[in-house]
This record gives C-alpha cells, structure tokens and sequence, in this order.
C-alpha cells in the first residue's frame, strides 16, 4: 500500500518513507477493480504517462488555479462548533489585484463571442470599471444569459451550488492553499464524516467504520450497484482526503517556517491492513474507483468544450488560447483509455424504480455537499466543498449523455451547461487524485527520489 507521496521535501524523507512502504507488511496493490473492468495495473500506467503531466500544468494556469467560494455558510444540520482557531486552518486570501479581469467580470463574459466577437477586453489596469465590460453586451445577450441561468438554476445538480454573487464569496488561489494536515481533528471532524457514513451514505454491513471508536457501525446488507457505487465513492473521496493529510503533515513548526512532509506512522493508521482490521485494502481501492468515475466524466464532457464559442475566459487571449488548446489535449488523452466504467450498467431497472433511485442518489450525494460547510477548519471546509464538487460535476455530466450529444454546434445550449465554478473543481477534484492513488514501483516522476 506504499503511496507515492506527493512532492516530498527532502531527498532524506522521501527515502525514509518509502523504504518503510516498501516493506513486506504493506503488500502492493493490484488487480482487478470490483465493479469494473479495469485493473489497478493499466489504471497506473495510463496515469503515469498520459494523465499526471497534463493535469499538472493544467491547474497551474490562471482560469483553474481561482476558486470562488463561500466559507462563511453557516452548518445547516447542527448548532455551529466554531472554527478551528489554528493558524494552519486559516485560508490565505486572494488579493483582488492578482485576479484575472476577465474572472472577475463573472458570467456575463461566458458567452460574449457569439454575440460580440469583436469585443476586446483590456488589462486590468487599464479597466476603470468591471461594469463596462458588461455594458459591451447588447440586451438581447443579456436577456439570453438570464435565460441560461434560470435553466442552470432549473438542472439536477448534485451538489448544492455557493452563490458567487454573494457578498459572502471570495476567490481563493488553489496553489497558495495548498491541502494537506492543519490539526483540525477530534469530535467536531467526527461528527462531519459519522453524518455522511451513517446518515447520508448506503454502507454495506461488512466495513469496518467510522473511525471514531464511540460510535457503532451500522450497515444496511447486501447494496445494489447503484448504492454500492454510492459508497465507493464517499470512501474514496475519504481517502483522497486522508492521503493529503498523511503526504502534507506538520511535522515541525520551527522559528517563523513550518516543515511538512510525510507521516507514515499516521498512514499505517489509516490504511495498513492490520490496523484497520483489513479494511485499508479496501479503501485505496475505492480512491481508484473513484478516479476512474471523474475519468470517465472527463472523457465525456470533452463534446462541450470542444465548440469554437466555449472559452476559459481569463482576459488574456493569448492565455486563453494556450489554457484551451492544453485542456483539449487532455480531453483526447481522457478519451483514449480503453477501459472506461460503463455508467450505463446503473440505473437500467424499470424506468419508475429507476427513476426514484436515481433520485435518491442525487439527494444523497447533495446532502453531503451541504455537511461541507459544518467542517469548523477553513482550508478543509475549501477542499471539502471543491472536491465534493467536483465528484458532483462528474455525476451530472455521467447522467446527461443525451443532452451532451445534442449540443448545439454554435450557440449555448439550454440543455446542459456548466459553470465556471463547477468546471475549476472538477479539474482541481481530479487533480488532487493524479498523484494520491499513484504507489510505490509504478511512478517515473518519483524515482529520483528512491
């Protein structure tokens, strides 16, 4: 189970850890995926190759590496905890300067080439007023994005969207906050993961959780496909998340600079077999699972951002060009793995209990959007809303096939659409799983280290 930690510190560390994830107790990974046709094996070598060196660039650049959220929504489930009073909880703002114009200009630009080619955006400093670049529309534009939104307000989405209208929304830079271990822990973190397990997620009655020992496990039998996908995914968004923490761990707060790095002990917690009652196994096989759903989300939403009109709008051209060409780069290499999950094997009962389970599993999933902002850390209520996020653009995208395929070729549709918000974290979302599901022997980019 020895994970290829992220970008380790030091030489020394990232020998030392790996030594000990290459010993005898933690057994590597492999073989098939339950669930799937797909084996852990294939899964490494295309990410390796194809995948890890895009998406690495692709959320460095300007239009993905700025999140616009809200992390002042109050828990909508129980009496708030308080924040984390930790300085490493803290997230670091975003000065308004360092924002790309063309971003904070919002959604009125989403669209503007098809109705207004020859608009030009000039330079932030040049820009006396964000409103003048809204006043370039003609009214007819603006009567058409106030029909987009209504329709996007109208989607079955599967998450519950941050207003980022809201005064209340800041823009976040992603690679200035980084995730990774803050000292957020104890009964306040247990509560937000025993509600999503125990309240908001089919679990079968085999696992062994949650990882708070007051609490009983539950279990519910035997799951469908559909609920067993359901669970799979929170635990494999659990793991995600706990990688993090054991790859970015405080390991020394010293005069004025804090030294992180890898905490194997903390990982042996967490997923060494004999410490989770044979459970870890399982768990890092649900973080594959679950990049092979985003997988396969990416390679099917490449249809809508393939048309000529569909821009990440930064304010810079030359930018925008560059960011574009790179993302549809990536779309081809996404398209062009041969083992994708067949989402067409879920919810293909008869039509009304399929219908209804669909449902359910929509709301579900969209409660635990919500359990988001009951975490009491900042920087883990920023990565928790963005990867849930993103694994709920992954769903809406995997359950609007017909309304991807029917895409108009030069005008926005009514049918499907995603906001900027939903695209940044479903990039992002993936991103945080490239080099997290990635063990030990497999990874080129990390044998320089050994």
């Amino acid at each position: 189970l020895g994970c290829v930690w992220r970008v380790l510190r030091t030489a020394e560390q990232s020998r030392a850890a790996l030594l000990i994830l290459r010993s005898p107790c933690f057994p590597q990974l492999t073989g098939v995926l339950d669930d799937c046709f797909c084996d852990i094996e294939s899964i490494d070598v295309f990410n390796n190759f194809k995948i890890y060196p895009r998406i690495q660039k692709l959320t460095e650049r300007d239009y993905f590496r700025y999140y616009r959220v809200n992390l002042n929504r109050p828990c909508p489930f129980w009496a708030d905890d308080g924040h984390c009073s930790i300085k490493d909880c803290q997230v670091e703002p975003c000065p308004e300067s360092k924002i790309p114009v063309g971003i904070k200009s919002g959604n009125y630009n989403r669209y503007s080439q098809v109705t207004n080619a020859n608009t030009d955006i000039v330079d932030c400093e040049q820009a006396q007023d964000l409103g003048a670049i809204n006043s370039t529309l003609s009214n007819y534009s603006k009567e058409a994005f106030e029909d987009w939104a209504r329709h996007d307000d109208a989607q079955d989405h599967f998450c519950e969207l941050d207003d980022e209208t809201s005064p209340d929304a800041d823009y976040v830079d992603l690679l200035l906050n980084p995730e990774r271990y803050t000292g957020y822990k104890g009964p306040s973190a247990w509560r937000v993961w025993n509600s999503i397990y125990e309240e908001n997620c089919f679990k079968p009655r085999s696992v062994y959780r949650p990882l708070n020992p007051l609490v009983p496990p539950r279990g519910k039998g035997c799951l469908c496909l559909e609920k067993r996908v359901f669970y799979r995914l929170i635990s494999g968004l659990h793991s995600s998340i706990n990688i993090h923490l054991c790859a970015e761990y405080l390991l020394d707060e010293g005069w004025g600079k804090s030294l992180w790095g890898p905490n194997v002990q903390e990982f042996r917690q967490r997923f060494d077999p004999a410490e989770t009652k044979g459970e870890g196994t399982r768990r890092l096989k649900n973080l594959y699972f679950l990049y092979l759903i985003e997988l396969r989300a990416l390679s099917k939403v490449a249809p809508y951002f393939d048309r000529a009109f569909v821009n990440l709008y930064t304010g810079d051209r030359q930018e925008d060009r560059a960011t574009k060409e790179l993302l549809l780069q990536f779309f081809n290499e996404t398209k062009a793995f041969p083992m994708h999950f067949d989402e067409k094997s879920m919810f293909a009962g008869q039509k009304i209990e399929a219908k209804t389970l669909k449902e359910e599993f929509r709301l579900h999933f969209k409660n635990i959007s919500r359990i988001m902002d009951c975490v009491g850390c900042s920087k883990c209520r920023l990565w928790g809303k963005l990867q849930t996020q993103g694994l709920g653009t992954a769903l809406k995208i995997l359950f609007s096939e017909k309304e991807i395929k029917n895409l108009p070729e030069h005008s926005p549709s009514k049918g499907f659409q995603l906001t900027r918000q939903e695209i940044v974290a479903l990039l992002n979302g993936f991103g945080s799983l490239y080099t997290l599901y990635t063990f030990y022997g497999h990874n080129p980019f990390y044998n320089s280290y050994i």
